[in-house]
């Protein structure tokens, strides 16, 4: 089994508008290390983050981030250790406008 490091997936979705940052490939599992959270705009704004298991329908047991507060000009950075099967969905929100960017970092297996 090989594995790649790389950026798993990059977004700046529209305003309440849920996004797939990445989907695991078939024959392929993920580690997600990092998923950094980037506010461009000069208001404070919340971000929402769902991990559904084999492309599930959006539940609320899968948010692992809802709302957070993401300062105007700032960004946050969390360190996650997520693991992914085949199919698994890593999607993101933004509750009031697109002036978030998400990028997702971590390794595939396949």
């Amino acid at each position: 089994m090989a594995t790649t490091y790389k950026v798993l997936g990059q977004s700046s979705p529209g305003r309440d508008v849920f996004t797939d940052l990445y989907v695991t490939p078939d024959s392929t599992q993920a580690v997600v290390s990092s998923l950094v959270i980037c506010n461009r705009g000069n208001t404070t704004v919340g971000s929402r983050v769902a991990v559904r298991t084999a492309n599930a329908a959006l539940l609320n047991k899968h948010y692992i981030v809802y709302d957070l507060p993401t300062p105007s000009f700032d960004t946050i950075s969390l360190t996650l250790g997520i693991t992914l099967a085949n199919a698994d969905v890593v999607s993101v929100y933004s509750t009031d406008n697109s002036n978030l960017s998400y990028t997702l970092f971590g390794s595939e297996i396949a």
